[in-house]
């Protein structure tokens, strides 16, 4: 076997010299490197920004995100969205480990994993789509995909089923950014506090902030809205636009007794959202957006254009023991657990 780089640099094809990642065609010939393993694929969980755009495309229509997600995987040897850049995750079980690894890692070959890197950089070959379920982002396939020697995973519980710990694990940063950011006493904005990412942020928040903080969770209607309050997971429960980042601001003052809050959150799926992120938060307050969604630019612009002096923290998908934090939220609450039986299976 042929040694490639840890950082899977040997599979750029264009342009050469840069990384996995931001390269534009990668290659997913899955003969393997010595350092490289190859996995058989289950299940790709897209990212939820990435999943939205493609849904939004295509019209709904599943047969026309299925050829989509087949043309970028096709052109690009990877699967990422070329509006918005994002990828998701896999789950599979381990096929083959390169030789210098074998004494390095603690997988054997049928070992069930779900890798904790970003599908933008795993080389991916898709032979047949067999199912695809827009409502939870998930695509049932065929296929092959490769984890280079930098590349991090979770070997899957057994008391978890699968595609639960799948869907938790997508997210697996947010609430492990959340255990790292908020403190006792604070008052946390979640945006976006219905979805999978936010609803694990909202049940961290509120196990930390304790009785004199606050957790405050947004939701775009009613309906969701009582879902949300159903779950207990937040104290105040806002409905809002959050392209309207006034209504955003004067919703959350008129819960919080007129007072911005310390963090806020941002979980959400669609772009144009960061001024909704900024405006609650207070001075030398913290923005978090875990969103794929998010432009630097728009945030760091706007936060200067309305004289905001926060610090705004990107999300990043791996924070140390995430994956740990996530999969032990589900067995901590069983209201979590319950939600995503219901919606993930």
């Amino acid at each position: 076997m042929e040694k490639g780089s840890k950082y899977g640099i040997h599979r750029v094809i264009e342009p050469k010299g840069t990384f996995p990642q931001s390269a534009t065609k990668i290659s997913n010939d899955m003969e393997i490197f010595d350092n490289e393993i190859l996995i058989d694929v289950d299940y790709l969980n897209i990212d939820s920004a990435s999943f939205s755009q493609l849904k939004d495309e295509a019209g709904g229509n599943k047969e026309k995100i299925k050829n989509k997600i087949l043309e970028i995987v096709n052109d690009k040897g990877k699967m990422q969205n070329p509006v918005t850049g994002s990828g998701g995750m896999l789950i599979g079980r381990v096929e083959r480990i390169g030789d210098s690894l074998k004494d390095k890692i603690d997988l054997k070959v049928g070992d069930k994993i779900a890798t904790l890197v970003s599908l933008t950089l795993t080389p991916l070959r898709i032979d047949k789509i067999l199912d695809i379920k827009p409502d939870i982002d998930r695509v049932d396939i065929n296929g092959k995909a490769i984890l280079f020697e930098s590349g991090i995973y979770a070997k899957l519980p057994e008391d978890i089923e699968d595609t639960i710990a799948l869907a938790a694990l997508d997210v697996a940063g947010a609430p492990a950014q959340t255990a790292k950011l908020v403190k006792l006493g604070d008052c946390v904005l979640v945006l976006g506090a219905t979805g999978k990412s936010g609803l694990m942020c909202s049940y961290m928040a509120k196990k930390i902030v304790g009785s004199k903080g606050k957790v405050i969770g947004q939701a775009r209607n009613e309906k969701r809205a009582n879902f949300l309050k159903s779950t207990e997971f937040c104290h105040e429960v806002i409905i809002a636009d959050v392209l309207k980042p006034i209504d955003v601001l004067n919703d959350t003052l008129k819960v919080n007794n007129g007072k911005e809050v310390d963090i806020s959150i941002n979980c959400l799926s669609i772009p144009n959202t960061e001024m909704s992120s900024i405006l609650p938060v207070k001075e030398n307050g913290i923005v978090y957006f875990f969103s794929m969604a998010t432009s630097f630019t728009k945030a760091a612009l706007g936060a200067e254009g309305v004289g905001k002096d926060v610090v705004m923290i990107i999300g990043n998908g791996y924070t140390k023991g995430h994956s740990q934090i996530a999969l032990d939220e589900l067995r901590e609450s069983d209201k979590l657990r319950k939600i995503f039986e219901e919606k993930y299976v």
